[in-house]
Formats: C-alpha cells, structure tokens, sequence
C-alpha cells in the first residue's frame, strides 16, 4: 500500500469539492489507516467523525490512542490533532476510502445486486458459480460482501450491515486484491446507494432484480419515491447493466439503465429477454426450468425451493455468461447453491409437515413465498409464524398481515426485533389490521410460537417461518440479546425424543430488557 501524508487528504477533499477548512500543523504526518470508530485508532489512523449520534468525547478517545488527526463537519476546539473540516462526512469518507486503498474496486470483476428482494440468495447463486470455476481453474474463490457475511480472501465474517461504510468496504476491496482474488460479488442497500457508501465504486455488473415499496420510515426513506431513486443510482456506477423484466415499474428501471450504463441486458421469462426462463417445474423438493439465450438453451436445477428463485438464479446466469463462464460450471454451482436462512426446508420423519425457514420481511417477499409455496404445496394448508421489526418500515403491520391472510390457514404473530416499542404492541398492531383476526395466534416468544405452530399443525400442513433466517440476536431496546436461530426450534419441534422437552427461552435479558 503506498505511503499517504495528512495534506494528501487536504489536497484530495479539495480537487472533490469537499473541504471547508484545514488546521493541519504537520502537513508531513503520515496517515497509516482510516476508520470512523475510536475503539479501531492505533498510531497513525485519519478518524472520521461521522454519525448523528457522534459526541465529542469519541474524537478525544481517538486522539488519545494516537489518531494523526480528524475529519468532520464540525471542528472541535479542544480536541488536540490536525483537523480536516469538509462540507459532506459520508462523500468524505468514500472519496477517502478510494483513494487510500488505491481505488481497488476497478481491480476486482465486482457485481453489485439490489432489489427490495433476493439480494443475498442472488449473491450466493453467484458465489457458488464462480467458486466452481474458479476451482476448476485453480483460482481464488469469489469474495462477497452481504448481509449474511463477508469473504474478502484475509477473513470470513458475520456481517453486520447489509452493505458496510466506505471505509470498511474499500478494505475489504484491498483485501481481496491482495489476496488474489479476482471476482468479487455484493448486495448494494438503498441506504448504502442513498447515503454515499457505495460512492465512486465501479461495477462491472449491475444488477436489479426488483422493487417494491419498503423501508418507509423516518429512519429509513422518507417515500417510496425517495427509496426507488436511491435503488436506481446503481445504474450510473455499472458499466452494464442487467435487469429483471417481471420487476414492477419495469420501463422506469429499463429506461434508467439505458440512460446509464453501457449496455443493458434483460432476464426473465418474458420473450423479450436476453435471458429467458421457461418450463419451470417442481420436482420433489427441486425446481427444474430451461435458459434459452444467444450462447445456449439448457436445462438448470435448483435444489433450493421456491419457485421465484428462478429469477435470482436467472441473474447470476445472465452475469456469469457475459462473463464467459462455462454453462456447466453455472450448471454444476447451481445445483449445490445454499445459503443460510433463506429457503431451508425441514420434514418431519413421516413426511407429512414441511417447515420452511427464510429471511422474508416485506410485502414483495412474502406475495412471492406465500403464493410460491401455495402452487408448489396444493392443497396442503399454510401456516406463517411472524413479526414485523420495531421503530422502522411501519407499513409492513398493515401489508405482511395482509398478505399472510390472504395465502394461509393460520397466523402466529411473534416477536421480531421489537426494539424500542415492544413485541406485544407491534403485534396487536399487525392483528388490528386483519380481516379474519380469529385466525390468528399471538405468542410473544419466538421459539414457542414456532413449536406451537409446528405441533398444532394437521397433517399435511407447510410452516413458513419468516423475518429472522439464521439471525441468532432479537433487537430489544437499544440491545442485541442473543438466542437460537429458527432453524433450532423447527428441529426440537420435528425430533420426537425432544418434542415434549421445554422450550429454551430467549436469555434473561429479554424479561429485564422490559
């Protein structure tokens, strides 16, 4: 990595456009790392004040740990470093961050995915193509960043944020790099879009599977309009552009791209697509369909269910052809493709329940699983067990309960992140907007209503468990109390040794928590 002095970064906020003032006493101090968080500060480190929650005292912390300076909206008088005052923290960091890791992102075959949904089953279909290929060809296996995890070539970590800051995302762009690695797939949030994470990055892919209205909320999207304009800034950072032609608002997207990127590819089952999916069946728990474009027309095999996932897989062929990879190395990943928390199906040993874990959590998500799994489970009766999340995207109480109504025989309402508000209150919230309210069962603890709505299910019944995926954490207050994952619950709840054992509640921490 080349060697940086504080007055490069005054030189560089400057050429942006960005810098309000400097106090800088050593122009020649070198700067070594770049982080906004004062636990992070060694010898050396730029810190950036940034944050709507950010205090003072955090600047102080990381002068004393040895920070050869800050960069802020705001100047602080008795902070004792070098400061660099700009007029925008979040455009700071990202141009920052570019520049320190030598802009490693152009380095990389990135793909960037967005899309109210799919984005993290979508990212893995692309893994475990890539990680194909690249085995055949003794290559490093492909990076990613989503809201699962994060692979950059030096570690593999639970992430966090769906999409992380400039800063720790472009060095996880150096990491891969300096690790070999040549392909590099990631989940790009409206929130990342919105507030200048993804600033400045080059995709060579861009990928937009669909939209639908989410994360309204005052801590979110002021509207849908201000969430689908965020969505669409991916198109000015990719050089092509690939879009899904079942995607509502479909000419807006299309014309977006057009207008954008360098060229623009289309994948769906429409005729006019690029890329077109056709004669998709279920075949035991499988999803089978066909691909007809330029190159090829082949059969694909999904083991995991859900027939909308068709599209996401249809993205990843569409990418990894124009690409050049090898249809059967695209056959091949497909077929192992998992990911965590998304789709996982369990039985129990007479075959006559099947429970159904996934991360599902808005309107669009839910249309799709639910009306999905009612054309691939006939005449079985559906049962949903979820929440909705507190403090943020309050529209999902009127629109989730709505949706579940309308596809299943039975409601379980439960927790699911209450944060600040309080499961039961969100909970009601969701009841009072449902039609046929006695349907409907509230269990404020996750675990039991999951066991509950796995033992008191008829035979022949699926169990859709949504809105938490492999998360093990409820957010209650400001805190992230741990507990089992869903997957956990469904599996007592199917083994008959431990069917009557008692359920293991969420930590203390929740009763103390309220």
């Amino acid at each position: 990595m080349a060697q940086y002095q504080i007055n490069d970064f005054v030189d560089l906020f400057s050429n942006e456009q960005l810098l309000v003032r400097a106090a800088v006493l050593d122009p020649d101090a070198e700067v070594t790392a770049l982080t906004y968080d004062s636990k992070e500060v060694q010898q050396g480190t730029l810190f950036f004040c940034k944050g709507a929650a950010f205090k003072k005292e955090y600047a102080q912390e990381a002068a004393a740990r040895g920070a050869v300076g800050y960069v802020s909206e705001q100047e602080y008088d008795d902070v004792n470093m070098n400061a660099i005052i700009v007029s925008d923290i979040r455009k700071a960091m990202a141009c920052a961050a570019g520049f320190f890791y030598d802009h490693a992102d152009q380095k990389l075959r990135l793909i960037g995915i967005t899309g109210t949904k799919g984005k993290s089953t979508t990212a893995y279909y692309f893994k475990y193509i890539l990680d194909e290929y690249a085995a055949q060809c003794a290559k490093k296996p492909c990076g990613i960043v989503s809201t699962i995890d994060t692979y950059d070539g030096k570690a593999l970590l639970k992430s966090s944020l769906t999409t992380p800051e400039a800063l720790v995302l472009h060095r996880h762009f150096s990491n891969a790099v300096e690790s070999g690695l040549s392909d590099f797939v990631m989940e790009v949030s409206s929130q990342a879009l919105k507030y200048d994470r993804v600033l400045g990055v080059h995709f060579k892919a861009g990928v937009f599977l669909n939209i639908s209205e989410d994360h309204i909320s005052p801590m979110e999207h002021s509207d849908f309009e201000d969430y689908f304009s965020s969505k669409l800034k991916l198109f000015s950072q990719s050089e092509t552009a690939y879009v899904c032609t079942e995607s509502d608002h479909f000419d807006r997207i299309y014309s977006e791209a057009q207008q954008n990127a360098k060229r623009v590819i289309l994948f769906g089952k429409s005729v006019e697509a690029d890329y077109q999916a056709y004669d998709i069946q279920k075949i035991g728990h499988d999803i089978r369909f066909f691909v007809r474009c330029k190159k090829f027309d082949a059969p694909f095999t999904l083991t995991m269910p859900g027939l909308f996932n068709v599209e996401n897989a249809l993205a990843a062929i569409a990418v990894c052809t124009e690409c050049g990879i090898p249809l059967t190395a695209m056959q091949k990943g497909l077929l192992k493709a998992r990911t965590d928390g998304r789709m996982e199906t369990y039985t129990n040993a007479s075959g006559d329940k099947v429970a159904v874990v996934d991360y599902a959590h808005n309107k669009l998500s839910f249309e799709k699983l639910f009306s999905s799994m009612k054309e691939e489970y006939p005449n079985y009766t559906l049962i949903a067990v979820f929440g909705c999340p507190g403090n943020k995207a309050y529209n999902r109480r009127a629109e989730l309960g709505s949706v579940a109504e309308q596809y299943c025989d039975r409601l379980y309402l439960t927790m699911d992140d209450p944060a600040m508000e309080g499961e039961a209150a969100i909970c009601e919230q969701i009841r009072s907007y449902l039609k046929e309210p006695q349907k409907c069962v509230t269990v404020y603890d996750r675990g039991e209503a999951i066991h509950r709505a796995i033992v008191e299910a008829p035979s022949n019944s699926v169990i859709l468990i949504t809105g938490k995926g492999n998360e093990k954490f409820q957010k209650i207050q400001n805190m992230r109390v741990p507990c089992e994952n869903d997957a956990f619950f469904v599996k007592r709840a199917f083994d008959p040794a431990n069917a009557d054992a008692p359920l293991r509640q969420i930590e203390k921490e929740v009763s103390a928590a309220h």
